[in-house]
Order: C-alpha cells, then sequence, then structure tokens
C-alpha cells in the first residue's frame, strides 16, 4: 500500500499520540487523583468514587462497537473530527455538575464517545503502517497513554487544581483543549477506504458479521476483560488506599505516578522485541505473570515495599496492551480493513470489565483494605490463561524490497 511507504504517518501517528493523551488518558488520572476533592466537595463515599471511576466504560460496551464500524464504514478521518469535538466538550461540562447525579451522567457522556477517539487511531494505524512497524506504532500509542496517565496524575490534583481554582476548572481545562483537536484532524489526509467488488464500502452490519466468526477475537475480547478491568480498578483505589493506610497526598499521587511512569518507560523496548521476535504471545504472558504477583502483593504491602510492588506489576503494563492491539491486526480475516469494527467489539467486552470490576473491588475494601488487589490478581491471572489459548501470528519473513520500503 502506497501509505505504507509515506513519511506523512509519522505526523498521523505523533497526533494520535497527542489527541490520546489529552482527550483520554490525563482526564481520566484527573478522576482519579482527584477524587478526595471531589468526594469532599459533594459529600461521596468510597463505593460513588468507585462508581464514578468506572462508570464511562459502561456506555463503551454499546458505542465501541458503532465507533469502530464508523471507522471501517466512512474512514476514521471523519470520525475523528467529529468525536474529539464531542468528547472535549462534554468533557469540560463535568466541571459544571453540581450534585453525583449529573456528574454520573456527564461521566457516562464521556464514555460513551471516547471509545470513537480511540479505536479510530488504532484503524488509523493499521491503515498507515506495514506489518513490520505495527509492534512498534501500538507500542507508541501506549506509550503516549502511560505518559498521559503520568501526567495527569502528577499534575492535576497537586498543580492544576491550585492553579485554575479546583477541580471543576481542571475538568474544563482537559475538555477545551481536548475539543481544539479536531482542527488539525479536519486538515490531515485520508488513507483509501476499502471498497467491495460492486465498488461500494463495506458496510457495518457485513463488517461485524465477519469479525463476529473469527475465534482469535472473541479470546483477545475476555483477555481484555481480565486485564483492564483489574488495572483500571487498581488505577482509581490505589490512591485512595494509600491515603486510608496514612500516606500523605502528594506522596500517594506519586506512586500512582510511578506506576504510569515505569510503564511508559519499557513499552517501546518491548515493542520492538516483539517485532524482532515475531512473537507478541511470549511477552503477554510473561507481562501477565509481573502485573498477577505486583497487584497481589499489594494488598499486604507496607512502607518501602508499595513502591517495589507498584514498579514490578506496571514494569509490562503497556507492553502488554501493545502486544494486544497489534494482535487484533495481525489476527486472520482482520487486517487494517476490519480493524475498527474488530477494536470495537473487543473494547465493547473490555468495557464490562472496566464498569464492573473498579466497583466490585472497592466493595470489598469494607471487609478488609487490600482485598480488592487481590481481586484484581486474580481477574489479571485469567487473562494469562487466556493469552496461551490465542493463535498466535506465524514470524513474518520480510524481503529485502519490502524493509527498504518500511524504513522509508
Amino acid at each position: 500500500m502506497e501509505t505504507h511507504n509515506s513519511k506523512y504517518k509519522w505526523y498521523l501517528l505523533t497526533l494520535i499520540l497527542i489527541t490520546n493523551m489529552v482527550i483520554l488518558a490525563m482526564p481520566s488520572m484527573a478522576m482519579s487523583v482527584l477524587s478526595n476533592e471531589i468526594a469532599h466537595e459533594l459529600n461521596l463515599n468510597v463505593v460513588q468514587i468507585g462508581i464514578l471511576w468506572g462508570i464511562g466504560s459502561l456506555p463503551a460496551i454499546v458505542t465501541s462497537l458503532f465507533g469502530g464500524s464508523l471507522g471501517d464504514k466512512f474512514g476514521p478521518k471523519k470520525v475523528l473530527i467529529v468525536s474529539t469535538l464531542g468528547v472535549g466538550l462534554l468533557a469540560a461540562a463535568r466541571g459544571f455538575a453540581p450534585n453525583f447525579g449529573l456528574l454520573l451522567v456527564s461521566v457516562v457522556l464521556v464514555g460513551a464517545f471516547m471509545p470513537f477517539v480511540f479505536l479510530n487511531g488504532i484503524k488509523t494505524i493499521g491503515q498507515w503502517f506495514p506489518n513490520a512497524q505495527l509492534g512498534l506504532a501500538n507500542g507508541f500509542v501506549t506509550m503516549a497513554m502511560a505518559l498521559g496517565f503520568f501526567l495527569g496524575s502528577i499534575l492535576s490534583a497537586s498543580v492544576l487544581s491550585p492553579w485554575l481554582g479546583g477541580w471543576r476548572n481542571v475538568f474544563i481545562f482537559y475538555g477545551l483543549i481536548g475539543a481544539l483537536l479536531c482542527i488539525p484532524w479536519f486538515f490531515t489526509r485520508s488513507a483509501p477506504i476499502p471498497k467491495s467488488s460492486t465498488g461500494q464500502s463495506v458496510s457495518m452490519g457485513k463488517s461485524i458479521q465477519h469479525v463476529v466468526k473469527v475465534k482469535n477475537i472473541w479470546v483477545i475480547g475476555l483477555v481484555m476483560f481480565c486485564m483492564t478491568g483489574a488495572i483500571q480498578g487498581v488505577m482509581g483505589y490505589l490512591p485512595l488506599y494509600l491515603r486510608e493506610i496514612g500516606w500523605e497526598g502528594l506522596r500517594a499521587d506519586s506512586a500512582l505516578s510511578t506506576y504510569n511512569l515505569v510503564s511508559m518507560v519499557f513499552v517501546l523496548p518491548l515493542a520492538l522485541m516483539s517485532d524482532r521476535m515475531g512473537s507478541r504471545k511470549k511477552i503477554m504472558v510473561i507481562a501477565g505473570i509481573m502485573t498477577v504477583i505486583g497487584f497481589g502483593l499489594l494488598s499486604i504491602a507496607k512502607g518501602n515495599w508499595v513502591w517495589v510492588f507498584v514498579l514490578l506489576a506496571g514494569f509490562m503494563r503497556d507492553g502488554f496492551m501493545a502486544m494486544l492491539f497489534t494482535s487484533v491486526i495481525e489476527t486472520e480475516g482482520i487486517g487494517h480493513v476490519y480493524a475498527g469494527t474488530a477494536m470495537g467489539i473487543i473494547n465493547s467486552i473490555g468495557g464490562i470489565g472496566m464498569s464492573v470490576e473498579p466497583a466490585l473491588g472497592n466493595s470489598l475494601a469494607s471487609i478488609w483494605a487490600g482485598a480488592p488487589f487481590l481481586l484484581w490478581a486474580g481477574s489479571a491471572l485469567i487473562s494469562i490463561v487466556l493469552v496461551i489459548f490465542l493463535n498466535a501470528k506465524r514470524k513474518t519473513v520480510i524481503e529485502i524490497n519490502e524493509m527498504e520500503k518500511v524504513l522509508i
């Protein structure tokens, strides 16, 4: 494909990274680290905070399917223009919520449209990057998400909230910047939309019918359910837990920032390693094992041991997710043509886990403060077992002339 040889793909990748950081990652972490401030003003308990943290993934169960399919039908550029503007404005609206009910509604609305942004970014990568660079490109995506999580967790409560005058203005600030990103997306070039033999773009219905028959997609979806649900739960609960056991607020937020930072640092080496090995599966299994151990031991960790297990759990987190996203595009019968629909189905399944697991885990805190970590460690363990059943992609042999094109 001509787009594979274009240097323009690197500009598009950079725009995807900025979009994901500003619209998805940083505001998401803001909800976690600002939870104490929000709870104090709106008089919320820990279960309500857990609901706010996880509920945004619930509408994504449905909208992810449409977001991916729309990208396959009309091309990701059009979807990204509308969704960046919509998500930005809805995210800003969270800052005007006067009570728990309306804040919950605004969080649900933001969560409904966020998959349109993320899925069509992945779709764009599948269109513009060759197989030899998919692991690297998706590694950049997950690294940018980790950087956004890190910046959001370290800046939102400690810097932006005092500077802007409270949690409400932080959400307004993030939302307006995100909405402005529709402008550079408007001026981007589009890759050709795949056509059927009749000359028409592939219909949403036929795309879904095709993808749901691919067994690997369902296995990846279940992995997504278990692992992202566990990660979402830990990221929302960790700052609250550490404050509960006596950690000062900034130090508790720094633990979450460290979790995101260590993941960001190692994601690209892991992505490059997987491209060289031609195997995503081995890296995902190792990453999963480290995550299980880290989450499980956080339940009993004291003092500086907390830092050790935070580092262990975060070391390969984004490497795992980068390999999972790449596995979708590399699945036989999917490719970049059906990547949007496939990612939509997977994100829908994952959204269930991200909605259920944070609130479920937080509810166990009334029994024992460390109990939620054991639940999430168990969920991550199930994901490892599921990865073993993935149909691994055969190692790709690249011809010399194709490799030369990749390096352009």
